[in-house]
This record gives C-alpha cells, structure tokens and sequence, in this order.
C-alpha cells in the first residue's frame, strides 16, 4: 500500500477530529466535509493523491472494509428484541428493496439503451442499500420518533447484506460468466449457499466460545471487543476457500452473533462505533480523491438524471408503496422514502466489482454510482436537521391510538454509534 495513501489518511482523521465538536454542531456532517477534502487533496486537486480506483491498496482496504462493515451491521440489529415493531423495517426490506431494483433497472434500461438487462440490474442493486449515517440526525435526533429512527436504521443496518447476492450475480451474468442454467444454478448453490452455511456456522460456534470463554473469564474485555473482527475475517476466508462468497458469510455471521449471542455482542459496540466511523471516512476521503475524479469524465446528462431518479423515483416510490397498509402515516412513509441515502455500501459495491469483474460499461456503472452517492452525501446531509425537525412537527399532530410513530421501540446502535440522546 502507499505509503502517502497512510499518511493522508492519518492526517486528515487528526485534522477533522481537533474541530469535529464544532462541525457536528453545524450543517455539516463528516462525510460532506471528507468528501471535500479527498477532492481537494486528489488528482483533481493538489494531487497528493493520485491513485486509480483499481490500485491493489485501496481493492484491499475496499474489501475489509466491507467484510466489516457487513459484519458489525447484522451484528448490531437484535431481530429478537424487535418482536412486533418489525413489520415497518421488514416490509422495506422484504418489499421496497426488491421493488426499488426492479425500477431502477428499468430507467436504467430507458436511459442507458446500450446496457442489458443484466447491467441495468447490477446498477440498479448497486444503488439499492441504504446509509442511513449520511443523514446522521435523522437517526439520532429525539426530535425524531423513536420508531421512525429505529426502522430507518434497522433498514440500514440489513439492507446492504440482503442486495449482496443480487449484485454478485448480476455482476456474473452481466459478464457473460454463468453460461448455460446449469451454471446459473451452479453458481447461486455456490456462492450463496456455501457462503451462507459458512457464515452460519463460524457465526454461532465462534460466539459460543468467545461467550463461554468470556463468562469463565478466560478472556480480557479487550479481546472479547477484537472477536468480532477475527470471527468476520474467519467466516470470509473459510467461505472463500469452500468457493463460498466471503461477503455473505460475513454478514450472516454478524447475524447469528448478534441474534444468538448478545452478550458477546454488548462489549463489541463501542468498538464497532470507533472502528465504524474511521473506515467510512476513509471510505469518503477516498471517494473524493480517487473515484469522483476518475469517474467524472464519463458523466452525461442521462447519469446525473439517473442520479437524481435514484434518490427520488426509485427510492421513494418503492418504499412508500411498500408501507401502504402498515400503521405508519403519509407523511412518515415519505419521510422514510427520501431518507434512503446511498452511500458506503454502493462505493464498495463498486469498488468489489471493478476489480472482479470485467465490465463493458464499468465507466458507465461507475460514473452513476459516483454521482447518486456525491448527491446524496449533501442533499441528505443537508436536509437531514430540517427533516428531523419537520417530522417531529408532522407526528405531533397524529392520533397516537395504534399509530406506528409512537410505538414503544428498543434501541439498537446505528452505523455512527449512539447518540449522546440514546445513550442517556
């Protein structure tokens, strides 16, 4: 890895957190301010880094980044604890992602007439996940109901793990890679389901050690926090080497932890906090640096009209049809809607298929993604006070009797830790 990459990194980090006080206090979230940073200190800059998209470094930091953070995101949400108030969260994910591909893939296809079916829907599931941390106050905010913040986070927190196998595959099928449909077949048993046993199984026998050797207090606190990491990087490696895809033993990994083994969960979230927000700036201080610069040549028209239509049409339309007959009101299910920033998971969505795959419209794919996350990264981070503000206004006027709003909600850790509110 270069070493001006380390130092770059480092310096920044220190930079930002001698006046983070005051930029959280502003309009300003941490990501908009890297973002701006890695542009102004990239080859569209200074030039003090210069790096490509597909330079071994950052594939590398890309790819343990994402076995992490899909990790820590399962790990983190306690569907156990959820009981009834899963239906919001569940019916987004269970039908708003599936119906959010589904559009995006068909604008993909009227604006990009050259893409195939194939490409449009890997475009489109590159884009599904969401990143509620880019419109941070939305999930932390009092302002904001419990229950509000709670389902946008828990949707966060599972949606990137869930459009994974859908960008693996259509990135396969896009490259002509599966052949016949005893290769699609093959390739879905594969990749899926070895990934998924994998997964399963590092899961709950490495948090049942890790919970008994903690409880016999063979184990620090200290490494009981490291265990999380080993067991992610475990379940990617054993999955990998059984021909499994790594990613999807990762997050399931993180599932079983965080479902069947709480307690080694609990000492694991600090941790998680700390290591969660240093790897999504790094994430953005490279976005800015290395992947907008690179990708900007390659926009059109129709890619920022794609960018907008994403943030808008795809995402709003599919989540608010996806609510209709829950207990939620009109205003909260478009509220949901537009907090649906796409961010972290869709840059190393890309980053993981530009270096495994070979593309015939990479520019095209990368150029799209690039633009919809820059846009999202200041539309939602500017709008997330005044939407915090607007909704807390809009519930006070809703009759309380069974309305979701005002359902009594655990909570559960964001992406970004908890606020100082949540953890009073």
């Amino acid at each position: 890895m270069d070493l001006t990459l380390i130092y770059v990194i480092a310096a920044v980090t220190l930079l930002y957190g001698l006046i983070s006080g005051r930029v959280e206090r502003s309009f300003l979230t941490p990501p908009m301010v890297f973002v701006i940073v890695g542009f102004s200190i990239g080859s569209a800059g200074a030039g003090l880094l210069t790096l490509s998209p597909g330079d071994p470094g950052i594939h590398l930091l890309a790819e343990i980044t994402l076995i992490i953070v899909l990790f820590s995101d399962a790990a983190r949400i306690d569907l156990g604890v959820l009981k009834h108030q899963v239906k919001v969260p569940a019916r987004l994910l269970g039908i708003g992602l599936p119906l959010s591909i589904l559009a995006g893939t068909l604008v993909a296809r009227w604006l990009f007439p050259s893409f195939t079916i194939a490409e449009a829907a890997l475009l489109a599931a590159i884009l599904a996940p969401t990143d509620a941390a880019l419109g941070l106050a939305v999930v932390s905010s009092p302002i904001v109901p419990k229950a509000v913040r709670q389902s946008v986070n828990v949707e966060s927190g599972l949606n990137d793990g869930l459009a994974l196998p859908a960008v693996m595959f259509f990135a396969a099928l896009a490259c002509h890679e599966l052949g016949t449909l005893d290769g699609w077949v093959l390739y879905l048993i594969r990749q899926i389901a070895f990934g998924a046993l994998v997964g399963i199984g590092v899961g709950w026998l490495g948090g049942l050690l890790v919970a008994r050797a903690s409880r016999a207090s063979w184990m620090t606190a200290g490494f009981v926090k490291l265990s999380g990491i080993a067991i992610a990087l475990l379940a990617y490696g054993f999955a990998e080497h059984a021909h499994g895809n790594g990613f999807i033993a990762a997050f399931l990994a993180g599932m079983m932890l965080g479902n069947f083994h709480r307690s080694v969960c609990e000492p694991l979230e600090e941790y998680a906090e700390l290591e969660g927000q240093l790897l999504t700036l790094v994430a953005f201080l490279l976005f800015g640096a290395v992947l907008l610069p690179d990708a900007l040549p390659h926009m059109t028209g129709m890619t920022l009209l794609y960018a907008v239509l994403s943030l808008t049409v795809i995402r709003i339309g599919p989540a608010v049809l996806s609510l209709i007959g829950s207990p939620t009101g009109w205003g909260t299910r478009l509220f949901v809607g537009w907090f649906g920033p796409r961010g972290l998971a869709s840059i190393l969505f890309t980053l993981l298929i530009l270096g495994e795959f070979h593309l015939e419209v990479r520019h095209q794919i990368s150029s799209v993604v690039m633009a919809t996350v820059f846009l999202s990264v200041y539309l939602h981070g500017l709008s997330a006070r005044p939407g915090a503000g607007w909704i807390g206004r809009y519930v006070e006027g809703r009759d309380r009797a069974g309305a979701h709003e005002f359902m009594d909600y655990p909570t559960l850790p964001t992406r970004a830790g908890y606020s100082d509110h949540e953890r009073s």
